[in-house]
């Protein structure tokens, strides 16, 4: 038994995180698969995956580790974890032009900046490309997904269904450790606000009558471009990414254009700006890109 490994899944779990064995010496789980489920203990029922076989049991823990020198998975949706991964670029020794790409810890930092917020102080494990971890709590009653690079080039999320490797892990490449902040603290508001969903838009009643789709989106553009016009200096950038990923909805339906709105976004972000207008219009085209992409025109099939 690797007693390092194993305190260090204890420690994770003292904290309330769900812990799971990784394969000796890699980032992935070792338990087994669907196709060689002995459908028995924690499997009795049907194949439990590794989410739901995440533990902060110790015995269950100590039992697990007794059987090799497992990393330690931390399974963020039930252990009520947003994590945001700070990486790095991938190593492209033929590749010139990725010379000088900015890591996640330089795009998120540039974020923080944009928004008007210092990077949150909270738990941080440093991982073992040299990137980083940043551990936050989830509210209650709210869930979230992971992403990959919704908030900024080389800047994932983790939260449920995903998982993370935790401090104390050992890999080729290097460890996991924990560098800083001695507990994670709660998700701030403008972070959550950027990785909450954007709202649906009210739906048609059947049998829309002609026009009516578009007077949806008319109502949403003045919404939203209120909520950017009236925000708080500390909020804006926030308000103005949700409000661009909700709009970028009624361009990819055809019931806006994106000049129109990229105009109309413009003006409420510039009308009391905090930031060079370079700032706001960066924002709003990313935001727009992300959504347009991720919202099928109307009619497509699936």
């Amino acid at each position: 038994m690797n007693t390092h490994l194993l305190n260090a899944a204890l420690s994770a779990a003292e904290r309330g995180w769900h812990v799971f064995p990784l394969r000796v010496g890699s980032k992935r789980p070792a338990l087994h698969g669907e196709t060689s489920c002995p459908r028995t203990g924690p499997c009795t029922s049907g194949h439990a995956k590794w989410e739901q076989r995440a533990t902060t049991d110790p015995e269950r823990i100590r039992a697990a580790w007794s059987h090799g020198a497992f990393n330690i998975g931390i399974a963020t949706g039930p252990s009520r974890l947003i994590v945001v991964d700070l990486d790095m670029p991938k190593d492209k020794s033929d590749d010139k032009g990725s010379e000088g790409t900015p890591d996640g810890v330089t795009t998120f930092e540039a974020l923080c900046e944009r928004t008007g917020h210092a990077v949150p102080d909270t738990y941080r494990t440093r991982t073992a490309s040299g990137g980083a971890h940043l551990y936050f709590t989830a509210p209650d009653g709210v869930r979230l997904t992971n992403t990959a690079g919704t908030l900024a080039p080389l800047v994932d999320t983790r939260a449920c269904g995903g998982y993370v490797v935790a401090a104390g892990s050992i890999t080729p490449a290097g460890p996991y450790e924990a560098v800083g902040g001695s507990v994670a603290g709660p998700v701030p508001a403008w972070l959550l606000s950027i990785l909450q969903p954007a709202p649906k838009p009210v739906q048609a009643p059947t049998g829309p009558v002609a026009g009516q789709s578009s007077r949806y989106a008319d109502v949403a553009l003045t919404n939203e471009v209120r909520n950017v016009a009236t925000a708080s200096d500390g909020t804006r950038n926030a308000t103005l990414l949700r409000a661009a990923r909700a709009l970028g909805r009624f361009i990819a339906s055809g019931d806006l254009t994106r000049p129109v709105v990229e105009q109309a976004l413009r003006g409420a972000a510039g009308a009391n700006a905090t930031q060079p207008q370079r700032y706001y219009d960066d924002v709003i085209r990313r935001a727009l890109d992300w959504s347009i992409t991720h919202n099928s025109p109307r009619g497509r099939a699936a």
